[in-house]
């Protein structure tokens, strides 16, 4: 089966390096990425561009609006990527310079930071985006659920904040990212209400394969599965690893065990196609690879 990873990064960030080093025990690199990805059958990676300066670090109040990947000189065939926005950073010029990046082929979308950055969803400061968004047809990916840095603001990342931003902005596909985890419950609502709202499945646990194997067989996960039944909308979801912060091929095992068989094809590909519809050419030179 041929697998697309909705979430992945690709950034020099200092906590990223940390937990590939000390939990995940991933080789956060470029030939990392091509090793570990290429034996899990993964034909395309969407980053999450994000950036930090030595001043601050993730979250970034200093990092230039669009946040991109930097994490080597060159990206792999199989990335592309999300440019990230950073609220502070929103000025015409940033805007300016956003609309540029996204008009790049291997620009398939654009990541919001709900809560790392103190800004509601439906802030007036994001308006230029989602007008970016409509005009070129690209989804807006959100941070959603628990964040990764102890300075996020919860209240921020709730995934009820999507519901009037989707509402409101009919024409824009959405994903939440990470299913907005821990409400889990609230995000399944979002997607079975809203017919332009996805949800990945993204970072739902951090750490080695032993790890996975031991939460995922526990009660730790019983909040997940509650809200999987309860949407019942297998064909909302998207597969997505958040790497570095899990190794890939265990967690693609991981996934499979909560989603039934027959929506595989779905959440591992197809999905994908239909959220960010700009990576169909690059899932088409990676085919005529294979066959060479």
């Amino acid at each position: 089966m041929k697998i697309i990873d909705a979430h992945i990064h690709f950034s020099d960030i200092l906590s990223f390096h940390q937990t590939a080093r000390e939990q995940s025990f991933v080789d956060y690199s470029y030939n990392g990425y091509i090793e570990e990805f290429n034996k899990a059958n993964v034909v395309l990676s969407i980053a999450m561009g994000v950036t930090e300066t030595p001043e601050m670090g993730f979250p970034d109040y200093h990092a230039q609006t669009p946040m991109g990947l930097d994490l080597a000189r060159s990206l792999p065939n199989q990335i592309v990527y999300c440019p990230g926005i950073n609220p502070y950073d929103l000025n015409k010029e940033a805007i300016l310079r956003l609309e540029s990046e996204i008009q790049k082929p291997s620009v398939v979308g654009m990541k919001i930071y709900l809560g790392y950055y103190p800004f509601y969803a439906d802030d007036e400061v994001y308006k230029p985006v989602y007008r970016l968004a409509e005009k070129y047809s690209l989804p807006i990916v959100f941070h959603t659920g628990d964040t990764y840095s102890e300075r996020g603001l919860l209240k921020y990342a709730h995934p009820l904040t999507i519901d009037e931003v989707a509402v409101m902005h009919r024409n824009v596909t959405f994903m939440m990212a990470h299913f907005g985890d821990p409400w889990t419950l609230t995000g399944a609502e979002i997607i079975y209400k809203n017919p332009n709202v996805y949800a990945d499945l993204s970072g739902l646990l951090v750490g080695p394969e032993e790890e996975l194997i031991s939460k995922s067989e526990g009660r730790f996960l019983d909040h997940l599965r509650h809200a999987l039944t309860f949407s019942d909308s297998y064909h909302k979801l998207l597969f997505g690893t958040d790497w570095p912060l899990v190794p890939v091929g265990p967690y693609i095992e991981f996934i499979k065990k909560l989603i039934p068989e027959e929506h595989h094809e779905d959440v591992f590909y197809n999905t994908a196609i239909k959220v960010f519809p700009k990576i169909k050419p690059f899932l088409l030179q990676s085919s005529l690879a294979q066959k060479v």
